[in-house]
């Protein structure tokens, strides 16, 4: 059992296994459960994120309010005739995140990682990255132990909510471990995968959750779609050998304490941020009625 970044680390590299492995064998012995099992629960939850990913790209996807819809679809489709200024990688990823949390905001069913709020940015790069690197099922399903590992992690030393540590907490955490489980992928060591959760997660500190009308719609849509491009950044620039000056389970310790300082006004309860603008103030009172206790 691993209980930080750098434990879950040095074991992988003890043993000379991917984190990926590190995670299945503490899945099948948490659980009791075989290795086919523990993929094949696996397998499921990569099946409810493809599924995700192509209703939203495909579909236009329209939330009960109207806040968010299409947005993904229309991304992707932007892509198919123009030349991205982001880089096709980047964007594909950014559509299809947009398009997973655009079928959670309509109530569709989603894989939360680790929220529904930031349930885009792993099946968003993963299926981004899937188009260049051309990884196999059993690739593509260790891709989620990977994320799952270090998402394990920050749960069990910091929070992944955005009630208890803004939107930092949410898709901070997810891009942080789509970065870690990009860079296994990619032919990456552990520790670049550490590496690579480290700086994604330092680039996100202090992001606040202000859903406008407490609704799990605006602004995290387009949230997650920044997620991946911080991911897929700092995925590159671990495989670059570039490092972080301050350790893994530090700069998740850091996003914990930020957490913790957050005015409550800035953790999920609509009060604040872009929530607490005219237009923000206006779509609750459409949406609710007046008087509804937004200042």
């Amino acid at each position: 059992m691993f209980r930080n970044a750098e434990e879950l680390v040095q074991k992988a590299e003890k043993e000379g296994i991917p984190i990926s492995e590190v995670m299945i064998l503490q899945e099948m012995e948490a659980q009791n459960k075989t290795r086919e099992s523990v993929m094949e629960q696996m397998e499921r939850n990569l099946s409810v994120m493809e599924r995700a990913v192509e209703r939203g790209i495909l579909d236009t996807v329209q939330s009960v309010t109207g806040l968010t819809g299409g947005d993904g679809k229309k991304l992707h489709e932007y892509r198919m005739i123009r030349e991205p200024l982001s880089g096709d990688t980047m964007l594909d990823a950014a559509a299809k995140a947009m398009a997973v949390n655009e079928v959670n905001a309509a109530m569709g069913t989603i894989c939360a990682t680790p929220t529904a709020g930031a349930s885009g940015v792993v099946p968003g790069t993963l299926f981004a990255v899937k188009e260049k690197l051309n990884p196999d099922r059993e690739a593509m399903i260790r891709f989620l132990f990977v994320s799952g590992a270090f998402g394990f992690v920050v749960a069990n030393n910091a929070v992944i909510s955005g009630a208890a540590g803004g939107c930092q907490a949410e898709v901070g955490s997810a891009a942080g471990m789509a970065s870690a489980a990009i860079v296994e992928m990619a032919g990456g060591t552990p520790r670049q995968s550490a590496q690579a959760m480290a700086m994604t997660l330092k680039n996100m500190l202090g992001l606040v959750c202000d859903p406008v009308a407490g609704l799990v719609e605006v602004p995290c849509v387009k949230r997650n779609a920044g997620g991946t491009a911080q991911a897929l950044l700092a995925a590159d620039m671990a495989l670059a050998g570039i490092e972080s000056r301050i350790p893994c389970d530090e700069v998740i310790d850091a996003m914990y304490r930020i957490g913790q300082n957050m005015p409550t006004s800035l953790r999920e309860t609509g009060e604040g941020g872009l929530a607490a603008t005219p237009t923000g103030r206006r779509w609750k009172e459409e949406l609710f009625g007046a008087g509804n206790g937004v200042r």
